[in-house]
């Protein structure tokens, strides 16, 4: 699709409604507007506009729809698939300046953001007046926006859910420029179908978040750890299932093995708890109470011991806790740290396969002769699988990493899997999709695309 290529009437008029602080062309345009946190695609935009709030956001996108020009919105820029990057160029709307927290409402446990606001600084809000946002992605400077837009989910989402289980309602502005708000403060509705949920996971394709409602609940009073070591990680990860079994959900599972904590330890420059183990589960409990936490990780103790641990490592101190948490927060960067380039498959499977898919990275990683990395929510089976460059030319990275992904999407979908777990499909995970998922499905979603953005003008190129 050919889109209006962007002249200095259009910079006018975008000056106009957002003042001139707020339109960044040329060489103001900083390098972080061309990329996100992986994705290998690098793309400048013409213009990155700043609204301050939605009637500007309105007023943009009416007039960038009238004259076709495409809009990429963004967040803070820390997806993993290129979905915040201006593929067709034209204009990047930011919401960075549109960050504020607007209203707690103690009555209907309700938090009302802009969608700039980070997530760190909502959890740090709530908490420190006694509520909780459960959502825990690995990433705390990313937006609640960019979270809604990929439906992230995080640590907690074994106890918790995902991002989707904790929006009441949204605003958000159309391509046309028409404010659409859905949903509210109520706890249930069955009126005709549900745009909210349609407008989460989306991916800044059918609209632009402009406020959002959350869901918040009481502050859990105690919160406890525990480091599980195994002696590899087909034991670890096929213990998951027998402590799902036991009936005692903890708030989260994830699973590590060692070389990443070696990774962690030389990024951060201190010592994990225990690095001598080649497979850990962490779990985390929460609760009201010290003794109601203690009972259910003792039992879950006992579990993980008859199903092949080696120990098992309570985290019931500060101190102990930031030196394992800090090391878990630190893989990703970790990881990035010890190679000059890298992709990922974030890809979702049941949680009673995940030794399957772990074992047979293995496979990969030995038929292809590429270092692979990853850890995950091996409580819900969300798979954070890392292909890592290192020394090879690009054209030779290039052939193993699509035959890479190849072989793992495939091996996915086999175990009844899906593409990706939080991270979104955005520009680098369409093919995956499409192929996964047949072309009546790709032909509902561009029916919807359609639907919301008749000229296609809202972040174009990705999803679908």
């Amino acid at each position: 699709m050919k889109y209006k290529t962007i002249t200095q009437k259009d910079i006018d008029r975008l000056i106009s409604i957002c003042g001139k602080d707020n339109v960044l062309t040329g060489d103001r345009i900083h390098e972080d507007y061309s990329r996100d946190e992986l994705a290998g695609i690098r793309q400048y935009p013409d213009a990155v506009v700043l609204p301050g709030n939605r009637e500007e956001v309105a007023e943009v996108m009416k007039y960038a729809y009238e004259e076709h020009i495409p809009v990429t919105p963004r967040g803070q820029g820390t997806g993993l698939v290129g979905a915040a990057i201006a593929i067709e160029k034209g204009i990047m709307l930011s919401t960075e300046r549109m960050k504020r927290i607007l209203e707690l409402d103690e009555a209907n446990l309700t938090l009302t953001v802009e969608p700039g606001a980070l997530l760190m600084e909502i959890s740090e809000y709530v908490e420190k007046r006694d509520f909780f946002y459960p959502p825990d992605p690995g990433e705390k400077s990313a937006s609640i926006g960019g979270n809604i837009s990929t439906n992230a989910g995080g640590m907690r989402a074994v106890k918790y859910g995902v991002t989707r289980d904790f929006v009441r309602s949204l605003e958000a502005v159309l391509p046309s420029g028409e404010i659409l708000r859905v949903g509210g403060k109520i706890v249930k509705d069955s009126s005709g179908y549900s745009l909210k949920d349609l407008l989460i996971g989306s991916e800044g394709t059918l609209a632009v978040i402009t406020q959002a409602i959350l869901k918040l609940l009481p502050l859990p009073k105690v919160a406890i750890s525990l480091l599980v070591p195994f002696p590899d990680i087909e034991t670890a990860v096929r213990a998951v299932p027998v402590i799902i079994k036991s009936k005692e959900i903890p708030t989260a599972i994830e699973y590590m093995e060692r070389n990443v904590i070696l990774s962690a330890e030389d990024y951060l420059g201190k010592k994990f708890p225990d690095n001598t183990s080649d497979a850990y589960l962490l779990l985390t409990f929460d609760g009201n109470s010290r003794e109601e936490v203690e009972k259910t990780y003792e039992r879950v103790a006992h579990v993980c011991l008859d199903a092949g641990a080696l120990d098992v490592f309570i985290s019931d101190t500060d101190e102990r806790n930031e030196s394992i948490w800090s090391a878990r927060g630190a893989f990703l960067e970790a990881i990035k740290a010890s190679t000059s380039e890298m992709d990922e498959c974030d890809v979702v499977v049941p949680r009673n396969y995940v030794a399957d898919f772990i074992n047979y990275t293995k496979v990969v990683e030995k038929e292809l002769k590429v270092r692979i990395a990853s850890f995950g929510h091996a409580g819900d089976g969300n798979l954070h699988v890392y292909i890592l460059k290192d020394e090879m030319p690009d054209k030779v990275f290039a052939k193993k990493l699509k035959k890479a992904f190849d072989m793992l999407y495939a091996k996915g979908e086999a175990l009844g899997g899906h593409v990706s777990g939080e991270h979104g499909i955005g520009y680098a995970k369409k093919e995956y999709l499409a192929r996964m998922n047949g072309e009546t499905y790709m032909n509902l979603l561009r029916g919807i695309k359609k639907t919301f953005d008749p000229t296609g003008i809202l972040n174009p190129g990705k999803v679908c």
